[in-house]
């Protein structure tokens, strides 16, 4: 890997945010935490980022309306970064709601570690 890519991870859990981090800082990826979806556009504002995992059920704002706003940004760059949605209620929702919302991919809770390195490997290869 020619440089180290940034993830923004928004997960109001430490203890996701914690496992996550050590998971993808081991493949020498950049992570910076938020726990809410307010956090992550002020965040986006001041930073770039290569990919965002996305809790779905966040205080102050959610991952779905938060994703939306990221999608309706006018730099273009920031508005097409891959989000990944991170979600214990996935029952609720279908694929077809997550892509609607401008979600690339979803990894289910309880995490998979395994799982969710090759989902963001893919969407960063």
């Amino acid at each position: 890997m020619a440089e180290n890519k940034k993830v923004l991870v928004a997960e109001d859990s430490s203890v996701i945010i914690n496992l996550t981090k050590n998971v993808l800082m081991f493949e020498k990826y950049v992570i910076t935490a938020v726990k809410n979806g307010k956090q992550v556009l002020e965040k986006l504002a001041k930073e770039d980022f290569d990919l965002i995992l996305m809790d779905i059920n966040m205080p102050i704002m959610d991952g779905i309306e938060c994703t939306k706003s990221i999608r309706s940004l006018s730099d273009k760059k920031k508005a097409s970064i891959p989000v990944i949605a991170i979600t214990g209620n996935y029952k609720n929702y279908t694929l077809d709601d997550f892509k609607k919302a401008g979600l690339n991919d979803y990894i289910q809770k309880p995490l998979d570690y395994d799982k969710l390195l090759a989902t963001v490997k893919k969407h960063l290869s």
